[in-house]
């Protein structure tokens, strides 16, 4: 099992206990009194068997507090997920942190930082680069996606059979007309489970294929992945509490339908509201308001008892690796942890979720490492405490740096990036001047020259293409395989 890192002390709280329990009450309220829009015969007509009020003609599903807070009980407050190899299993919950790559669209040159579609070989680098990073814990729903030439109905699953085929870590299995029939197969064919996702649509909405796909993914008995994307301002209300209210809304109904579904089922809540750029109209990335936001959200799940993770750490508003890049992701990045999510976004995304890069997943790692180490914390014994070997040393000219408990402990205390810059000056003028980037890029290629992921079995390949080549009939018959 990766053990991730783990958090030693208490979660950041943002929130007073009163604040919380508002929090929750108003949820409760809009759930009973403004419902949820649910444009799926088969789940209206679960509520309507479960003592919710449904309209049928407006599709509006009114939901009791009592059920609610059952459906909270049924779920699991930590569970683990099966990988392909045992060793990348991932216990979820708890004081247990997690880092996942971010989605992103198309790749970047890195030179003049235009976006453009990523061929095959990109895509499967990509995911072989994700699977040699010790930080990357698991992989999200597509590192690109898709890659030059594969039709749009065969990206989600080509992206599921890229990343089975290139990494043994667990991954998140999306869907797309019907695509994660398909998805769920590949993951099964090669071995251990995968999080499904089913989000709402905000306000208050749920369309038909996410619906499908919840019912798809529960039935396989795959853990769930269920969370919003509203937008602070524009598809939610701009005040922080008011949209941790509707984002709340939005979750928690969808908890009581997988718990309504299959009791029991595992599931981890994600945030992924971000505020509204009131001078540019579009999301605010990296803007400290949907960290707040973050931070409130996480608070109210550890009240429920119910793991979380989050996606606003993942994405910036920069278009290119630089300063804005690192300060938006990482500052989200540290607040979400301390907050307690118990799965970070982080990994490769630049601008949005239009643009990844593995080096940009390569310097995250470092920077992935050192918020973990951070969250370990201090370990204070009498062999930390040195007191002994205080005496030992004395003062001046009395130094540490050849003692036997300097070379215990160094390595646990400290964490060593593996592409910053820590020359000396001079080291680095004689060296050739080299920055983060240029490591990190040094490193991509290290790692495509030495990393071999573990490869599918010869009959698990098999399936997997044979798999991959039903969809493509089944589209064809269809019309949409273009």
């Amino acid at each position: 099992m990766l053990g991730g890192f783990l958090r030693t002390f208490g979660c950041l709280d943002i929130l007073a206990e009163e604040q919380v329990q508002s929090i929750h009450q108003a949820t409760l309220n809009v759930l009973q009194e403004v419902g949820v829009h649910v444009l799926h015969d088969k789940a209206l007509a679960l509520f309507g068997q479960n003592d919710c009020l449904v309209d049928l003609d407006k599709k509006r599903v009114r939901i009791p507090p009592s059920l609610v807070e059952e459906c909270l009980r049924r779920s699991p407050s930590s569970f683990r997920v099966k990988a392909r190899d045992p060793k990348n299993d991932l216990l979820v919950g708890g004081n247990r942190v997690y880092f996942r790559n971010f989605p992103g669209m198309d790749t970047v040159d890195l030179d003049t930082w235009q976006r453009r579609s990523p061929t095959r070989k990109e895509y499967y680098d990509f995911v072989t680069v994700l699977d040699a990073l010790p930080n990357v814990h698991a992989l999200s729903g597509y590192p690109y996606y898709g890659f030059e030439g594969l039709p749009e109905v065969m990206k989600m699953s080509e992206g599921e059979a890229a990343k089975a085929r290139n990494s043994s870590k667990i991954q998140i299995v999306t869907h797309a007309k019907g695509s994660e029939v398909f998805s769920i197969r590949i993951v099964k064919a090669s071995g251990g489970e995968a999080f499904g996702i089913a989000h709402p649509a905000s306000p208050l909405s749920y369309y038909p294929e996410a619906l499908e796909a919840l019912f798809n993914f529960t039935e396989a008995g795959f853990p769930m992945h269920v969370g919003s994307g509203a937008i602070m301002g524009a598809t939610g209300p701009a005040t922080i509490a008011g949209s941790t209210v509707s984002n709340n809304a939005e979750i928690l109904a969808l908890v009581v339908l997988i718990q309504l579904a299959r009791p029991g089922t595992r599931l981890i809540v994600n945030d992924f509201v971000h505020a509204q750029d009131m001078r540019s109209g579009g999301p605010a990335f990296g803007d400290i308001a949907s960290s707040l936001h973050a931070a409130a959200f996480h608070q109210v799940w550890r009240w429920y008892g119910i793991p979380s993770c989050t996606s606003v750490t993942g994405v910036s508003s920069s278009k290119r690796i630089d300063f804005q890049l690192g300060y938006e992701k990482t500052l989200s990045a540290v607040i979400a942890t301390l907050a307690g999510s118990n799965i970070v976004d982080f990994h490769s995304a630049i601008n949005a979720e239009l643009t990844a890069h593995p080096v940009e997943a390569i310097l995250d790692d470092d920077i992935a490492g050192m918020i973990g180490r951070f969250l370990e914390g201090v370990e204070v014994t009498d062999d930390t405490l040195a007191i002994d070997l205080l005496e030992q040393v004395g003062p001046i000219p009395g130094q540490f740096l050849d003692t036997g408990h300097t070379r215990r402990w160094w390595k646990h205390e400290q964490y060593m990036p593996r592409v910053a810059d820590r020359l000396s000056y001079q080291e680095w003028a004689q060296t050739g001047c080299k920055s983060a980037l240029d490591y990190a890029r040094e490193r991509y290629d290290e790692i495509l020259a030495t990393h071999k992921p573990i490869p599918l079995l010869a009959e698990q390949e098999a399936e997997v293409e044979a798999i991959l080549e039903e969809e493509r009939h089944y589209y064809e018959k269809r019309g949409l395989l273009f």
